[in-house]
């Protein structure tokens, strides 16, 4: 399959303390939870307009990472609008605080409809007047390699002409759920807010998934982002500069996928804040 180029990436990840892009809010208080400590969250992004006020923390850092791709790529708004983008989001848990906090009454019958993953790519199409083809893939990384093979195909058929990868994933409202099951992920988690502006390419990609029932384990890095680690891994290999190809991989709920690209714009650097 022809790769698409890489034509802007923006990250925000709880891991780096310094925010970019878009100003960022006061850090969130810190927990009574004691595993909170062990979750690396990202503030929730000040965002002018009233349009915001009852917007969802995971809405608003999605918005963020769209700024941060756009301040990477040096573009305009404008270049992202209408018909002739695309736009697929990825998330495995993002959706989480926001139906917690509707479970337990804290949001008001107008929070209903943060409860929805849709809400994420709906925000962001209304905000930068996103029109084309859109998906919502739920899951974690091997989710987020399926959607750049997608974005890849959706390119070279002529679907449309840009194509937006968007994976956000918080975990800090839901912090002692997943302190539950501590053993299925690699501690600490790592909010992290990512988008990948794609374009037509002429290099390779193929991708691969397999189900071996296993779960992720043993990893080099500690540190879990769900959905969003494949994008932060993209912007730690481009962040070297190197010409040659990357491999992406990833496991959730036993299985494992793989994505071998060669992008033909790999020299160009990402953006990390």
């Amino acid at each position: 399959m022809r790769a698409p180029a890489i034509r802007a990436l923006g990250v925000l990840s709880g891991d780096l303390i310094k925010c970019g892009g878009p100003e960022m809010g006061p850090a969130l208080p810190q927990s009574a939870d004691p595993t909170a400590a062990e979750i690396l969250a990202l503030p929730r992004p000040e965002r002018p307009g009233d349009r915001f006020r009852r917007a969802t923390r995971e809405c608003l850092l999605a918005l963020a990472a769209v700024d941060a791709m756009l301040e990477d790529g040096k573009a305009s708004r404008e270049a992202i609008a209408g018909e002739r983008t695309a736009l697929l989001y990825v998330t495995a848990a993002a959706y989480g605080a926001s139906n917690r906090a509707f479970i337990e009454r804290r949001g008001g019958v107008m929070h209903f409809a943060y409860t929805a993953p849709a809400v994420v790519p709906a925000e962001v199409a209304i905000e930068f007047g996103v029109a084309g083809p859109y998906g919502i893939l739920i899951g974690g990384a091997p989710a987020t390699l399926r959607a750049i093979e997608q974005a890849a195909r959706l390119l070279d058929a002529g679907t449309c002409d840009r194509a937006l990868v968007l994976a956000v994933e918080i975990f800090e409202e839901c912090a002692d759920l997943y302190a539950r099951h501590r053993r299925s992920y690699r501690w600490p988690l790592v909010e992290t807010a990512a988008c990948l502006w794609l374009e037509r390419g002429a290099g390779a990609l193929s991708f691969e998934s397999a189900r071996d029932g296993r779960r992720a384990a043993g990893a080099a890095e500690p540190g879990e982002r769900f959905a969003a680690g494949p994008l932060a891994d993209l912007r730690d290999w481009r962040a070297q500069a190197t010409a040659g190809p990357v491999e992406l991989s990833g496991r959730w709920r036993g299985e494992h996928a793989r994505l071998h690209w060669s992008p033909e714009k790999s020299h160009v650097r990402g953006s990390a804040a």
